[in-house]
C-alpha cells in the first residue's frame, strides 16, 4: 500500500555509489541465503562494497543455485576479501521460511570472526545507499535496548516508490541488524514460515526493543514485491496465511491482517487468499509454533492493538 506519508516518497533518490575508498571495518557479520539471485544479485553487492562502514565478513550461501549466482559471488570475493562463498547442499528446490534461515544457520557455523558485535541477514535483492549500515550500527550503539533495526523497504512502481506496510517496530526481514546479544538472548531465528515475525515479538517478550525506522539517508530498495520470489505472488499470499497460523494469530487478527493486505497488490485478492488459507490450515489442524507462552504474548498484543484501532487511541506496542 502507499505510505501514510506520501511525501517521503519525494525524499527517496537510488544511491548510486562506487566502491568506498576508504571504509572503516565494524564488527558486523552479515549472512546472505541466495538461491538463483542472478538477477538482483549485482545491486546488492554494489550496495555492500559502497558501505562507508563495511562489516568484518559477508557470507554468501549458495542454497542450491543453477543460475550464475555463485560466479557473481566469486568475482566479487576475489577482490573483497570480507566476502565469502559457501556452497550448500541443493535440496533441489527453493524453500522459503525454514530453508532461508536453515541456509542462514549454516552460514554462522562458517563464521571466521567470531568475535563480532552485530549480525545481519541480508537477501539478494536489495539496494540500498552508502550510509546504511552505518546508520543503522550507530542506532544500536546509541541505544543499548534496541535488540534489531531496519531501514523502511520500497520498491519502484509506475514511477514512484510505495512504502511496503509494517508497523514501525516490525524490522525489516530484507536486512535484519541485529545485536548479537539479543539475537543469542532470543534464541535465533525459527526454522519456519513467519520466522522474522516470532523473532520480533519473542525479543519484546525478553524486555527489548526493535525499530524500523524512516531515514531518506539509509532505506531499503526491494526489486521484488514481498512474498513473490517463489512460483507468483498468490502463492506468497497463501504462504503468507499459513505462517500466520503457524505463528500462532487470533483468528480475528488473521482476518484483520488479511483486510488490510487487500489495499495491495494483488488487490482484493491477496489478502482474501491469506484469510483463507489462515483457516484452511486450522482446519487441517497444521503444526503451530510450540511455545504456548509466546502465542499467549501474541494474542494478547494482538487483541490490545485491535481494541486501540476500534476505539482510534494512538498505536502504541504496549
Amino acid at each position: 500500500m502507499p505510505s501514510a506519508q506520501p511525501d517521503r516518497a519525494t525524499l527517496l533518490e537510488p544511491v548510486a555509489a562506487p566502491p568506498a575508498l576508504n571504509p572503516i571495518t565494524v564488527p558486523v557479520v552479515v549472512i546472505s541465503p541466495v538461491r538463483d539471485e542472478a538477477q538482483y544479485l549485482r545491486l546488492t553487492m554494489d550496495a555492500m562494497v559502497a558501505q562507508t562502514w563495511r562489516p568484518v565478513e559477508w557470507i554468501l550461501v549458495d542454497d542450491g543455485s543453477s543460475d550464475a549466482t555463485p560466479d557473481i559471488v566469486r568475482e566479487y570475493a576475489a577482490k573483497y576479501p570480507f566476502i565469502r562463498l559457501v556452497p550448500r547442499q541443493n535440496r533441489g528446490f527453493r524453500k522459503l521460511g525454514g530453508g532461508v534461515v536453515a541456509a542462514f544457520n549454516f552460514g554462522m557455523e562458517h563464521i571466521q570472526h567470531t568475535d563480532y558485535a552485530y549480525i545481519v541477514k541480508l537477501d539478494g535483492d536489495m539496494s540500498f545507499g552508502p550510509l546504511y549500515l552505518q546508520r543503522m550500527v550507530q542506532r544500536l550503539i546509541d541505544n543499548p535496548r534496541l535488540a534489531a533495526v531496519s531501514g523502511k523497504v520500497y520498491r519502484h512502481e509506475h514511477g514512484r516508490y510505495i512504502e511496503e506496510s509494517h508497523i514501525d517496530e516490525q524490522v525489516a526481514g530484507q536486512f535484519k541488524l541485529y545485536r548479537r546479544e539479543a539475537f543469542e538472548d532470543i534464541g535465533g531465528f525459527v526454522q519456519h514460515l513467519s520466522w522474522d515475525g516470532i523473532d520480533v515479538h519473542m525479543a519484546w517478550m525478553k524486555g527489548w526493543e526493535t525499530l524500523a525506522v524512516f531515514d531518506p539517508q539509509a532505506w531499503l530498495w526491494h526489486h521484488r514485491i514481498m512474498g513473490s520470489s517463489d512460483k507468483h505472488i498468490y502463492e506468497g499470499r497463501l504462504r503468507w496465511g499459513r505462517g500466520n497460523w503457524y505463528m500462532g494469530y487470533h483468528p480475528l487478527y488473521a482476518i484483520a491482517a488479511g483486510l488490510n493486505r487487500m489495499r495491495e497488490k494483488p488487490v482484493f485478492i491477496g489478502g482474501l487468499l491469506m484469510i483463507f488459507s489462515y483457516f484452511w490450515s486450522a482446519l487441517k489442524g497444521l503444526p503451530r509454533y510450540e511455545n504456548p507462552e509466546f502465542r499467549r504474548y501474541l494474542r494478547a498484543w494482538q487483541m490490545q492493538r485491535l481494541k486501540r484501532f476500534v476505539l482510534r487511541q494512538p498505536d502504541r506496542r504496549h
